[in-house]
C-alpha cells in the first residue's frame, strides 16, 4: 500500500500559472492546493503543513523570499521550498538557497523539469523524515517496545541493521516490518549473488530494502561481498537489512567470519529477545493465531459446520509457562498443531504436555543459557546471570503470583521486589508492581 500523498501548496499572483501548474501536477496524481499571494500562503501554513511548496519571488504583497525567511525565522520551514521566477538573479537565487530553499525554477517552467524537481524534493523529504517501526507482530511487551525504538534510532542516522537472536525470533518479521512502502524489498536466502554481481543487487533494491538472512552461514567470499556493498548503500537510498540466528561473535573468534564486517555491522545491530523473557507476550500471540486458523477453518468447512475445540484457560497458562526453544517458530507450530487436530472438545494441559515433553511444558528450572560459557564469567557476572534464569523461571511458574515466588525463594517481599529491581527483570501481576503501588499489568 502506497504512502497517502500530501498536498503541494503553489504560490502565484499569476492565476493562469497557478492553474497550469496546478493541472499538470494533478495529471501526476498530487494533490494540489493554491494560494494567490504571501497572506494566502501564510494562512495555509498556519493550518496545515504542506508536503512542499512552489513559491513564487516576485507578489505584490510580500515577495517570497521574505516569506521564507519568516517561514525560517519562525521554525515553519519544514518542508521542501521549490522558489520560481521569471525575471530572478543568481544573487536571489543563491540567497534564498542559503535561507532554506530545495530549488530554483526559471519560468517559463518547462514540464520535465517541474516534475523531476518536484520528485526529487519530495524524495529529499521523505529520507529525512523519522521512520517509525511496529513489531507488533512480535507482541506488545516492553522488550518488543525498546527493539522498535532501537531500529528507530538505527533508521534515524543511516546505518545498516543488524538483527540478532535465538533461531525463531522473528528475525524476518523484523525484515518485513523496515519495508518501505512502494519501494524494492528484494531478500537474499544466500549469499551467492553477492560473490557474482553486488551492484546489481543495488540497483534492483534501489531506495528499498535490502534483506540478507543469516550472514553467519555466508562464505568468506560472500562476506566480501556484503562488506563491499556497505560504503556504498547510501547513494543508492539502500536500507541493509541483515539477520542472523548464528552466534556471530563466536565465529569471528574462530576465524570463521569477518571480524571487521562484524564490527562495521554491530553499530546497528539489534537483539530480538526469546520468547521465554517476554512470556506477556505468549497469550497475545497464541490468541491471534488460534484466530487465524479458525478462520481458515470456517472457509473450508462452510457446507459442514465443523466447528474447532477451545482451548481451556489451563491450557493457555501451560503454553505461557512453556520454554519454547523455538521460540515463535516453535510456538505457531504447536497451536497449530492443536487447533488442527482439536474436535469440538476442550484442549488441557495434558495435550499441551503431551506435544512438548514434559520437560518443556513445566518450565525448567535450569535453562539452557547455563552452557559453557556461563562459568567462563566472572564470580559477581555468573551470579547475577544465574539469579536473573532462576527468577524468570520461577516467576513464570507461579504466574507473578510475588506471594508464592517469595515464599519458593525463601525471600521476603519486599526483598524480592528489591532483587528484581536490581536485576532489571519485569514483571505483570493485576494490581501490583515491583514498587508496591498499583500496577495496570496482566497476571
Amino acid at each position: 500500500m502506497s504512502a497517502p500523498i500530501r498536498e503541494i501548496l503553489v504560490v502565484d499572483d499569476e492565476v493562469g500559472i497557478r492553474e497550469l501548474l496546478s493541472e499538470i501536477l494533478q495529471d501526476e496524481g498530487y494533490r494540489v492546493a493554491l494560494a494567490e499571494n504571501a497572506t494566502a500562503a501564510r494562512a495555509y501554513r498556519t493550518r496545515q503543513q504542506p508536503a512542499l511548496v512552489l513559491l513564487d519571488i516576485w507578489m505584490p504583497d510580500t515577495d517570497g523570499v521574505t516569506l521564507l525567511r519568516e517561514w525560517a525565522a519562525a521554525g515553519t520551514l519544514t518542508m521542501p521550498v521549490v522558489m520560481m521566477s521569471g525575471h530572478g538573479t543568481i544573487e536571489t537565487a543563491v540567497e534564498a538557497t542559503r535561507i532554506g530553499a530545495f530549488d530554483f525554477l526559471e519560468k517559463p517552467v518547462g514540464l520535465q523539469k517541474l516534475l523531476a524537481t518536484v520528485s526529487r524534493a519530495l524524495k529529499t523529504a521523505a529520507a529525512k523524515e523519522p521512520r517509525r517501526v511496529s513489531l507488533t507482530a512480535l507482541g506488545s511487551s516492553n522488550a518488543v517496545r525498546d527493539a522498535e525504538r532501537r531500529l528507530e534510532q538505527i533508521l534515524a542516522v543511516r546505518r545498516p541493521v543488524l538483527v540478532l537472536g535465538e533461531p525463531g525470533t522473528g528475525h524476518e518479521l523484523v525484515a518485513r516490518a523496515l519495508a518501505i512502502p512502494g519501494a524494492p524489498f528484494l531478500t537474499l536466502a544466500s549469499g551467492a549473488r553477492l560473490t557474482a554481481n553486488p551492484m546489481a543487487l543495488l540497483d534492483e533494491a534501489r531506495e528499498g530494502v535490502l534483506h540478507c538472512a543469516e550472514i553467519g552461514q555466508y562464505s568468506r567470499a560472500e562476506q566480501k561481498g556484503l562488506a563491499f556493498l556497505l560504503p556504498k548503500l547510501e547513494r543508492a537510498s539502500v536500507t541493509l537489512v541483515a539477520t542472523s540466528a548464528e552466534p556471530l561473535g563466536n565465529l569471528a573468534a574462530d576465524g570463521k567470519f569477518d571480524a571487521a564486517l562484524l564490527a562495521a555491522l554491530s553499530a546497528g545491530a539489534v537483539v530480538l529477545p526469546p520468547l521465554r523473557l517476554r512470556r506477556e507476550d505468549i497469550p497475545l500471540l497464541v490468541e491471534r493465531c488460534w484466530q487465524d486458523i479458525a478462520a481458515t477453518q470456517r472457509n473450508a468447512h462452510q457446507e459442514s459446520g465443523r466447528s474447532m475445540g477451545t482451548l481451556t484457560p489451563a491450557a493457555l497458562t501451560a503454553l505461557t509457562n512453556a520454554y519454547w526453544p523455538g521460540n515463535l517458530d516453535h510456538l505457531y507450530n504447536v497451536v497449530t498443531n492443536l487447533a488442527l487436530t482439536a474436535g469440538q472438545f476442550e484442549l488441557t494441559p495434558d495435550h499441551v504436555r503431551r506435544l512438548l515433553g514434559e520437560a518443556a511444558a513445566a518450565n525448567p528450572a535450569v535453562a539452557p543459557e547455563i552452557t559453557a560459557r556461563f562459568f567462563e564469567l566472572p564470580l559477581r557476572e555468573a551470579r547475577e546471570a544465574f539469579e536473573r534464569i532462576y527468577f524468570e523461571q520461577l516467576l513464570g511458574r507461579e504466574q507473578s503470583n510475588m506471594s508464592r515466588v517469595a515464599d519458593k525463594a525463601g525471600l521476603e517481599r519486599t526483598h524480592l521486589y528489591r532483587k528484581l529491581k536490581q536485576l532489571n527483570i519485569r514483571f505483570a501481576r493485576r494490581g501490583e508492581d515491583p514498587a508496591g503501588g498499583n500496577g495496570s499489568g496482566n497476571g
